[in-house]
């Protein structure tokens, strides 16, 4: 299987798109994870509140991100991350309007990200009760996993994304969108109010 992608997710401080405390990403090729990144994110001051649900949810604190680079200066690394990768996630339009939301509260370009959600493969390949993340990378063959840690559900995501494209029978990310009657998307700026 030749299969190539990479695969992200974002955890917020709080119900704000803008709040991307941390990220996690995983490069695909022939559908192996390749290579693994992770870091912390400084959300902006204006979106910095952590709420205590998304603490409980996946642990970070505000002290934790004190002293990590913010939005502006970690978005090159990411977007080098990604090269021309399409960008699949699961619930993509969660993490891709992190993306969106950060670029507009710190005014830096948006990536013109093409991207697949996890969640649509996984209700067009899976005959399962719930298409959350744990469930479907369990019907992805892929076991156990810190669930909420960034690493660990983008490399899920990978997994739901690499054995759907060998049960539908196909090499690419674009060709298991078509098999699926998905759709790529691209990621597009939120027009800034002059």
């Amino acid at each position: 299987m030749t299969v190539d992608f990479t695969a992200i997710d974002f955890e917020t401080a709080n119900s704000h798109a803008a709040s991307a405390c941390a990220v996690g990403l995983v490069r695909v090729r022939a559908g192996r994870v390749v290579e693994r990144a992770e870091w912390l994110i400084k959300p902006p001051a204006e979106h910095g509140e952590f709420q205590h649900w998304n603490i409980k949810i996946h642990g970070i604190t505000p002290d934790m991100v004190e002293g990590a680079r913010d939005w502006a200066a970690q978005l090159p690394e990411l977007v080098d991350f990604v090269g021309s990768d399409i960008v699949v996630a699961h619930n993509a339009g969660f993490d891709m309007g992190v993306v969106r939301g950060s670029c507009a509260a710190t005014v830096t370009p948006t990536p013109k990200f093409r991207y697949l959600c996890s969640v649509q493969v996984s209700r067009k390949t899976y005959d399962i009760p719930s298409h959350r993340l744990a469930l479907a990378a369990a019907a992805a063959g892929y076991g156990e996993f810190h669930h909420h840690d960034a690493l660990a559900d983008s490399e899920a995501c990978a997994a739901i994304i690499s054995d759907a494209a060998l049960r539908h029978g196909v090499d690419d990310v674009a060709a298991l969108a078509k098999a699926t009657g998905l759709r790529l998307q691209t990621l597009k700026a939120i027009p800034l109010k002059l």
